[in-house]
């Protein structure tokens, strides 16, 4: 029976993740007024994750989720974990420079292993499985993904890639939909709610005190800028925005209108059979295809196949997920047809017009930070985002300062207008993948 509940309900979705959490703990909603040296905003990967760093550093840290930890992106996304840092960073060479340019590519390497530190040096199990497939459907994606190949070899980064022409794909997955594949076995796939959950045990054993049911309803800025819920307000030295899609324009209008609230969906298949997994995916790869309205896919560790995609920009969710994802499953996988959906959910991505994550400071209050729009690439980014602001609160803003430097467009007509507007645009880079 496929599990279905609302999209945004209060409660975790009824996905494949929830049915499998293994540190689902409760946390009391804020009731009182307290102080602390950091308030975050956000229980997600950025929330946790900065806490965690600042915890580290010596920070006290107050956390405020809306809902519960990891509920938004970070514990429903499709589970890749892919090296990168923002698309096209090279066009942001005129603001940051080459050396600016070269250090966020460096940091698209560290950040994955931010994560894999993390999950080692804690023991979080969250099934992390290293392999990765840039997939190319097109012959111009053939173009990039050698041209990528090539900048690889010649930055002496290539190990554990290698670059499949279409007579040798079946290495690694088995349909007849793509043209070649970049292999790299330097990025994986793993379950996000209990990366998420996992983290959040490691911050409360630093003695980050996380609230959910605690939403942010108003920042008063200055010099220690005060954060008001519905029962608590907390004082601080410094606040963290890390809400991301779910920020909301109302909470910070700077903040919340450089964000676009985006839609992405997943379906979990019945368990497949050995026989079935070592046909579609032999050697337990997470994937994605190259185009705007990407699939993106991977086994669970209890032989699901998670199947993922159907970005919307609408602000409207599909009224059936299956139905909407099942043509795309079945395309890529016609050894699949018919089979059984156990789970289907959606959520939230944060993406904003230049797809470079936002990481900075308020102009008219730089003791507020946020961190950002990570355009369906946050495990990882997220990850980053929390270690500069960390550093940032250390003195050691270098790094942070190369992504504040970059200046990112308010999304015009506020929050009713501008994702028809975005959809609009969408349409025409669609239109562009036909070709």
């Amino acid at each position: 029976m496929s599990a279905k509940n609302p999209v945004h309900s209060d409660q975790y979705p009824s996905s494949y993740y929830f049915s499998t959490a293994k540190e689902l703990h409760e946390h009391p909603q804020l009731q009182e007024q307290i102080s602390a040296d950091v308030c975050i905003i956000g229980g997600g990967f950025s929330g946790i994750n900065t806490a965690i760093e600042l915890a580290q550093k010596g920070f006290s840290v107050v956390l405020l989720e809306a809902k519960r930890i990891g509920w938004g992106a970070s514990g429903r996304n499709g589970g890749e974990l892919i090296r990168g840092i923002g698309h096209n960073v090279a066009q942001f060479k005129s603001i940051i420079g080459t050396e600016g340019v070269e250090a966020i590519n460096q940091m698209g390497y560290e950040a994955v292993n931010i994560v894999r530190q993390r999950v080692a040096e804690h023991n979080i199990d969250c099934n992390l499985q290293m392999g990765y497939c840039d997939l190319a459907i097109k012959p111009r994606h053939m173009t990039e993904l050698q041209e990528d190949y090539d900048e690889l070899l010649s930055q002496g980064r290539g190990e554990g890639f290698s670059l499949l022409q279409k007579q040798d794909i079946q290495q690694v997955i088995g349909s007849d939909c793509y043209q070649g594949a970049l292999v790299d076995m330097n990025s994986g796939h793993l379950h996000p709610l209990n990366l998420a959950l996992g983290e959040a045990k490691v911050a409360k054993a630093l003695g980050v005190r996380m609230f959910e049911y605690s939403a942010a309803e108003k920042i008063v800025k200055g010099d220690k800028p005060l954060v008001i819920t519905a029962k608590g307000r907390v004082n601080a030295q410094y606040v963290v925005m890390a809400g991301n899609a779910y920020i909301g324009h109302e909470l910070n209008s700077y903040v919340g209108g450089k964000v676009l609230p985006a839609g992405s969906y997943l379906l979990a298949t019945e368990p497949l059979t050995d026989e079935q997994c070592k046909d579609i995916i032999p050697q337990n790869m997470a994937f994605a295809d190259l185009r705007i309205d990407l699939d993106y896919f991977h086994l669970s560790e209890d032989n699901r196949l998670l199947f993922g995609g159907l970005c919307t920009y609408s602000g409207k969710d599909p009224k059936d997920i299956e139905a909407a994802l099942r043509p795309n499953l079945e395309k890529v996988f016609p050894q699949l047809k018919g089979v059984k959906i156990d789970f289907e959910w959606g959520g939230m991505i944060g993406i904003g017009a230049n797809r470079l994550p936002q990481i900075g400071r308020l102009p008219d209050c730089p003791n507020i930070l946020y961190a950002q729009a990570y355009a369906g690439h946050g495990v990882n980014a997220t990850h980053m985002a929390a270690k500069l602001i960390a550093e940032a609160l250390t003195a050691q803003a270098e790094r942070f300062d190369i992504f504040d430097r970059v200046q990112h467009m308010t999304f015009p007509g506020g929050p009713v207008f501008r994702s028809p507007m975005l959809a609009a645009g969408m349409i025409y880079h669609r239109m562009k993948d036909l070709f």
